[in-house]
């Protein structure tokens, strides 16, 4: 990528991380250290040989490095791409009102909940709601002292069960959709899906 040659943070920013897949390599890594073979699934789409350009330069500016096992993290640099991409993900709300033909992997629901409902609400009510994405594993959400977080897998006693579509899914914890609109995207919610409203996902974002 060519730089933009200017002398501000945003267009320093960019001459490292603006070209295309930049970012969605980053977002991957932020779950932690990931194999070539486990990037090329997590970003459908992309050809390996851009993949492997991306990841070089990525590596030249400090952001990425790679590891033991062959495996590629991010630097302690590259980790403070947290907030600025979460940002983003709060300011895109508008655009994830459907999902159409676009691809997604069950993994992509944790950036979704951290987006969301990232930092502590003393006011979130304590509760654990499995989730079950169509074509994924469980997962359970857990909102616990006002901070919410997601595990893989099952509970033994979920509160409220949400399964579905992952649009409707994330629209319906994401309080983007009523109960009642969720419903009408074939979101199954068994339970008293009232208790949902007590997440509080974070607010003066666009819905």
């Amino acid at each position: 990528m060519r730089s933009y040659d200017q002398y501000c943070g945003l267009a320093r920013a960019l001459d490292v991380i603006g070209d295309r897949w930049a970012l969605l390599i980053v977002r991957e890594l932020l779950e932690g250290p990931r194999r070539y073979n486990e990037l090329v699934d997590g970003l459908p789409g992309i050809a390996t040989n851009l993949l492997a350009d991306r990841l070089r330069d990525l590596e030249s500016s400090g952001v990425v490095e790679k590891g033991e096992g062959g495996r590629y993290a991010l630097t302690p640099w590259g980790e403070a791409l947290h907030e600025p991409i979460y940002a983003l993900g709060r300011w895109a709300g508008p655009l994830m009102k459907t999902r159409g033909k676009a691809a997604f992997r069950p993994q992509w629901l944790r950036h979704m909940v951290i987006a969301r409902f990232e930092g502590v609400d003393p006011d979130r009510q304590d509760m654990v709601v499995e989730v079950r994405l169509d074509g994924g594993e469980p997962a359970t959400l857990v909102s616990s002292g006002g901070r919410v977080h997601m595990v893989r897998g099952r509970t033994a006693s979920p509160d409220v069960i949400v399964s579905g579509p992952p649009d409707g899914v994330a629209g319906l914890l994401g309080g983007r959709l009523s109960a009642k609109d969720a419903r009408a995207r074939k979101v199954k919610i068994e339970g008293d899906g009232r208790r949902l409203a007590g997440l509080r996902p974070r607010t003066g974002l666009p819905r």
